[in-house]
């Protein structure tokens, strides 16, 4: 079970886009890898296609490690746990006091 979720608001923490945020498109588990809405964009060489009957160049987000984004809660990027109540876990966020 992974503290990060899709549709998630994220934070990014490390990397050429610190500080941005962005929703959660998806989470690849097997890997420990997220992709970010606008965030991490590559470029990508396209062949004509049926999709694309032109081709080209085309900008896409490009996956995250999930260790460089934190969760956002009502504005702050909070640290998440676990908790387990009645033999159920669940995800619980904590604000970190800021000096």
């Amino acid at each position: 079970m992974h503290k990060i979720k899709r549709d998630d608001l994220v934070k990014v923490i490390a990397g050429k886009d610190r500080d941005k945020q962005g929703k959660v498109l998806h989470v690849d588990m097997k890997n420990d890898r997220v992709v970010v809405e606008g965030v991490n964009m590559i470029t990508k060489h396209v062949k004509p296609g049926a999709g694309n009957p032109q081709g080209g160049i085309v900008q896409k987000e490009a996956a995250l490690d999930i260790s460089n984004v934190m969760l956002v809660v009502d504005g702050k990027a909070t640290r998440v746990g676990f908790e387990v109540r009645r033999q159920k876990s669940s995800r619980c966020e904590s604000n970190r006091k800021s000096n």
